[in-house]
């Protein structure tokens, strides 16, 4: 069953995307969610259209993502976690924190889902994140996992 997807799936693909997957998923998940539609004709017609008008959208945009990735390159976070005595921290240090440092300490708004970190972050230490803006626009971020 081919489909266009509404909205970016991890592991299955991009916003606007024409995609074939199997029909119980598409008919019964994808669909209902709202995650994304059949393409027909009339709803391939719409994907063009869509496409443009992102396209032109997302143009204006690489200018602002190249300036938030040069601030957020030149600076290292730092992130508090609680530690014991080893070193080791409670739980893990997520894209979801790393986001939230990024806007506390630098005002930036960056969507969690488009950091993604290298390595699991279990104790404390410098570490280094991706962040995929865009297509063309991506940046590494530093961080370090101080003790609270």
């Amino acid at each position: 069953m081919e489909i266009i997807l509404l909205q970016d799936i991890e592991n299955l693909g991009d916003k606007h995307e024409l995609i074939t997957v199997k029909s119980g998923y598409g008919r019964n998940y994808l669909i209902p969610q709202g995650m994304a539609i059949i393409a027909n004709k009339t709803n391939l017609a719409k994907l063009n259209h869509l496409r443009k008008q992102d396209g032109l959208r997302e143009s204006k945009k690489v200018g602002e993502y190249q300036e938030m990735a040069n601030k957020i390159q030149t600076e290292v976070l730092k992130i508090g976690a609680k530690a014991g005595t080893s070193g080791k921290i409670f739980g893990s240090v997520t894209n979801i924190q790393i986001a939230q440092v990024i806007k506390d300490t630098l005002g930036l708004e960056v969507d969690r889902k488009k950091i993604t970190i290298q390595e699991e972050v279990k104790n404390l230490g410098t570490y280094q994140a991706n962040i995929n803006f865009h297509p063309e626009v991506s940046c590494v971020v530093n961080f370090e996992v101080i003790e609270e």
